[in-house]
């Protein structure tokens, strides 16, 4: 009954050592008789106990890995710390565990010369405004050295950039005088814009005040010529009036006369009225008759029309 009872627990201890079961994202590197067996993936697996063996575990997920901050010299002969972190994933679980012996360390190791190399060629303003061109070569070359450890470089990133507090003090100074520097400028080119502004305001306005003067002129000269037009319209109009007037007074006077048989003596006496009006006038002058005996014999005739009358 013992011996059985021996039996069974050799036999669960033995089951219970060849189960192996393995996480989501994970493999178990086997090993038998100290050289590589298989790679068990994630699930049930059974293995032989004391024959073989799990050499290492290995995650098949996305890892970190922050490398110490280095001091790297600068082109210009400046000290500055880089502290990078590395983005990397294993491919390769049999190349990761047999090609070396700590892949963190050659990462590590890789990473940390490859900063000192490309760092090394940049002076320390181009450092600072760099970072992605840095971050790109950095991850070129740590992907080609590690493809043969099984491992693949996703990303590098710069976390910080330290330089010395000497030179950081002096980088400040020059970044406030950039800072009044750049406002001085502003407001330079704000007045300036200011003044540009007025002066365009005031040209406007002389624009316009002149546009109006010289609109007001030309419609005070129209105004004024439309008023002479009206003027001499209605001056035309008076003296055609007039003359219309006298032509019908004429005509009227005319016809009278034409109609009413008028006799050498009616126009003798006519003719002295006329000149009677005449001799009116302010100029001193004296007409005489080209024929007088017949003006006289007319006037003779009058008197005796008159006498008769």
């Amino acid at each position: 009954m013992v011996f059985l009872i021996v039996i069974l627990i050799i036999l669960a201890i033995v089951i219970l050592f060849s189960i192996k079961v393995v996480k989501q994202a994970e493999v178990y590197i086997i090993e038998r008789f100290g050289k590589y067996y298989k790679t068990a993936s994630a699930g049930l697996n059974l293995i032989v106990p004391f024959v073989d063996k799990v050499r290492a575990v290995v995650s098949l997920k996305q890892q970190t890995m922050d490398v110490p901050p280095q001091g790297v010299i600068t082109k210009d002969n400046v000290t500055i710390t880089i502290d990078t972190v590395v983005f990397y994933q294993i491919m390769d679980p049999v190349k990761a565990v047999y090609e070396i012996e700590s892949l963190q360390k050659g990462i590590g190791y890789l990473a940390i010369t490859t900063i000192r190399d490309i760092v090394g060629k940049m002076d320390l303003d181009s450092t600072f405004s760099s970072r992605d061109s840095i971050n790109i070569q950095l991850r070129q070359v740590l992907d080609d050295a590690t493809d043969k450890w099984g491992c693949k470089i996703d990303r590098v990133e710069i976390k910080d950039i330290k330089p010395p507090v000497d030179i950081r003090d002096a980088m400040e100074k020059q970044m406030n005088a950039e800072r009044t520097k750049r406002a001085a400028i502003l407001e330079a080119e704000g007045k300036r814009q200011a003044d540009i502004t007025l002066a365009e305001g005031k040209k406007q306005s002389l624009i316009l005040e002149a546009e109006a003067d010289r609109e007001s002129s030309i419609r005070r000269a129209q105004g004024l010529r439309e008023a002479k037009i009206l003027e001499a319209e209605g001056t035309a109009d008076a003296i055609k009036k007039v003359a219309d007037a006298k032509a019908k007074e004429i005509e009227l006077v005319y016809s009278a006369i034409k109609n009413s048989n008028p006799d050498e003596n009616i126009i003798a006496i006519k003719s002295l009225e006329a000149m009677q009006e005449v001799a009116k006038g302010p100029a001193n002058k004296v007409f005489i008759p080209f024929d007088t005996s017949k003006t006289l014999g007319a006037l003779g005739a009058a008197s005796d029309i008159l006498k008769k009358s």
